[in-house]
């Protein structure tokens, strides 16, 4: 199990809110459910999930600021209007975790749909190692995990509910 951490400590977890910046896009906004809970991008999200055979699931332990901050789950976010989830989700893994896109071969996709607002998660498996590399504040670390040790981890509340059903396909 290896893992990268690299971002300043203070901005990992003393940040109140999210790093804002000139980098944002139309999509990165809440959309509010009539139950009053908040998700992340107007069009919706989507993450990546990258299985290796040998060393396990790729998990991004979440900035403190973040929505379920100090969990761990996936690399993703907000997807752009008319952005694929699938291009999303490689899109986000490079820009969280440095997941080289041609390194990864998408095996299914798994979708979370609200009606409106929904959630894809893209599953890969990777052809080849590689090490992840934090390249934004949104990580504190990047952990390959073993897939039978990843429920032993706090986890993001939408990733606990999906896991037992994406384990069950990885094999």
């Amino acid at each position: 199990m290896t893992e990268s951490s690299g971002v300043d400590a203070s901005l990992a977890r003393g940040s109140a809110i999210p790093p804002g910046g000139a980098g944002r896009d139309s999509g990165d906004a809440w959309v509010h459910a009539p139950d009053g809970r908040k998700f992340w991008g107007r069009f919706g999200a989507a993450g990546l999930l990258v299985h290796h055979p040998h060393l396990g699931v790729l998990l991004q332990h979440r900035a403190v600021w973040s929505h379920f901050g100090d969990t761990w789950g996936l690399p993703g976010g907000a997807r752009h209007e008319n952005e694929s989830a699938i291009d999303a989700a490689l899109r986000e893994a490079r820009e969280e975790a440095g997941v080289p896109a041609h390194l990864v071969q998408v095996k299914f996709t798994s979708l979370f749909d609200l009606g409106f607002w929904s959630y894809t998660t893209v599953v890969v498996e990777a052809t080849q190692e590689f090490e992840p590399v934090i390249s934004d504040q949104e990580s504190i670390a990047l952990r390959w995990v073993p897939a039978d040790s990843v429920d032993l981890l706090a986890l993001h509340p939408g990733f606990a509910a999906s896991w037992p059903a994406l384990r069950g396909q990885l094999d």
